[in-house]
């Protein structure tokens, strides 16, 4: 059974009047900067010099310098910048200028996972990871809410590194919807797993074919893009809300019969096998491996497959399309 902490279970005099440096400030920097701001704690920002961020900061009214800079001050380290870029910034910037009892969190665990960061053993090393992008973060905050994120705890050097994890939870806001406790090998393998299996890999994928199978049997493109791609937010809204059930309930009885027979047709025992081959890569490492000298080798694939898949046709018809839906 997970363990779930709240704001009645977080001890906040743990992190009250330390200093927390936010290593970039992306969406999710952003957010978590001004929700720790807005809590009362000093709040640093590192960036690299000529940043296009560093005026957007300081416009928000957080203080913002090197990173070099940011960690000598701060008691706290939350590593936001791209994953690809954090073990450059760790061993450049941040390891000459940590102190013994600094606590280093992030809020995805890949590099710590996969060996990219060797953390010195006299540090904390945890996460928080908001389960939402950092606006949403901010904008629930500023409605006194929250939203859900995971704790996990690698290096456990002060001997309270959950409890001042928590007591970060709660400084953004999330230990107002709860905490869930985890690895960052479990959050680190099944956040991979669902992004290439189905947020992203698996529901491109599928959009794509589908489209390109009622196009080559004479359909219109543009209403495939309907029927394809356009009222796929009206099905995921309907599942956020209420999960599978609540969805099917939510449509017609023909489409249910056809959710319910058809469905297990296109997720097949090939797909399933498909599933656990990828999910092997990722807990193998092949996928890390795979990645990590994608971006030494200055991302030639990623940047040829983005590129092939932005002139596929469903991209260019629905450009057109939507610039009728003005409320977009």
């Amino acid at each position: 059974m997970v363990k779930v902490y709240y704001d009645k279970d977080v001890d906040q005099s743990l992190l009250k009047g330390k200093t927390v440096a936010i290593v970039g400030y992306g969406n999710q920097g952003r957010g978590q900067a001004l929700n720790l701001k807005d809590n009362g704690y000093q709040v640093v920002v590192g960036l690299y010099q000529g940043s296009k961020s560093w005026s957007k900061a300081e416009t928000d009214g957080v203080k913002v310098t090197t990173v070099a800079e940011a960690t000598k001050e701060a008691d706290v380290i939350m590593v936001l910048a791209p994953d690809s870029l954090h073990q450059e910034i760790y061993n450049r910037e941040i390891v000459p200028n940590l102190s013994k009892g600094n606590m280093l969190m992030f809020s995805h665990g890949f590099n710590i996972h996969f060996g990219q960061i060797i953390p010195t053993p006299d540090i904390d090393v945890t996460m928080i990871a908001p389960k939402s992008p950092g606006n949403m973060l901010r904008e629930l905050y500023t409605q006194g809410q929250g939203v859900p994120a995971l704790l996990a705890v690698y290096q456990d050097a002060s001997g309270k590194a959950k409890e001042k994890a928590l007591a970060y939870a709660e400084a953004i806001g999330c230990a107002r919807a709860g905490v869930l406790e985890t690895t960052f090998a479990e959050e680190t393998e099944t956040d991979l797993f669902g992004e290439q299996c189905i947020l992203c890999g698996g529901v491109t994928a599928l959009l794509k074919a589908t489209f390109e199978t009622l196009v080559e049997a004479g359909y219109q493109p543009e209403l495939a893009y309907f029927e394809c791609l356009n009222e796929l937010k009206l099905i995921v809204d309907l599942v956020y809300k209420g999960g599978i059930s609540f969805m099917r309930d939510s449509v017609s009885h023909t489409a249910q019969y056809g959710d319910i027979t058809r469905g297990p047709r296109v997720i097949d025992d090939g797909v399933r096998e498909n599933l656990w081959e990828i999910l092997t890569e990722i807990q193998d490492g092949t996928f890390a491996k795979e990645w990590i000298l994608e971006n030494q080798a200055g991302r030639p694939t990623f940047t040829a497959l983005k590129n092939k898949d932005r002139e596929h046709p469903i991209e260019r018809v629905g450009a057109e399309l939507r610039k009728m839906m003005h409320w977009l």
